[in-house]
């Protein structure tokens, strides 16, 4: 996977990149916020995952945050000192998709960025591949974000296609509700239980096929491939 560090501390990324380089990742180094949103043009460049350090010498972090989402659907994890909750909440009010306070655990960071990678998959341009999972007469394009039944497009909430990707990534594996709501949400308040359920609810009713999700009681969900 290609990763793009956003990071002004050369011996920080230095370090970082090593690490990210041992785990298999192709890491490019940007040392400013205008650096990072050249190297993501045109359309994210390919890149899976953007790891951007908050504290950057030409522009603020957010700011920097808030342009990368505008030109790139690609995935954002925020690393920072600022470890407040509002400052947590800016971040992903923002579009950031994780957010990681320093000092940070490596394996958390590198379970981190494997997580929001398997909630985003990018067609890379160099390959003319389709990114898209075909189940039975559903389409789902995951570079597009756009779903369609028997070719007939089909309106979905962002979190609702989260769900729905999620899910049919593996077909017939059961999810667990705490598993859902970790990556789909990125909380693991018990409350978002009940949103998980209208979520569900409103994707069979969409989609105008009630057994496509099924509810396997006492654990989670698991999507039912239907038939071609």
């Amino acid at each position: 996977m290609r990763l793009l560090l956003v990071e002004d501390d050369n011996h920080v990324a230095a370090a970082l990149s090593a690490v990210l380089a041992r785990h298999g990742f192709q890491v490019t180094h940007a040392r400013s916020g205008e650096e990072a949103l050249q190297a993501l043009v045109p359309e994210g460049a390919g890149f899976g995952v953007v790891l951007l350090d908050l504290g950057l010498p030409d522009q603020d972090g957010y700011e920097v945050c808030g342009k990368i989402r505008k030109r790139t659907s690609t995935p954002v994890i925020m690393v920072t000192a600022r470890s407040d909750v509002r400052s947590r909440i800016h971040g992903l009010n923002l579009g950031a998709d994780d957010y990681v306070v320093k000092p940070y655990d490596t394996g958390e960071l590198l379970a981190r960025i494997h997580a929001v990678s398997r909630r985003t998959v990018h067609e890379d341009p160099t390959t003319g591949g389709d990114s898209a999972l075909l189940l039975g007469s559903v389409r789902i394009e995951l570079p597009t974000r756009q779903v369609s039944v028997d070719g007939a497009a089909i309106p979905l909430t962002r979190k609702e296609f989260d769900l729905l990707a999620l899910l049919a990534q593996r077909p017939g594996v059961v999810f667990r509700r705490e598993q859902i709501i970790s990556e789909v949400w990125r909380t693991s308040w018990e409350g978002t239980g009940r949103t998980l359920e209208v979520h569900v609810a409103s994707l069979r009713s969409k989609l105008r096929m009630p057994a496509l999700i099924e509810t396997v009681r006492g654990v989670g969900y698991r999507l039912v491939a239907p038939a071609a």
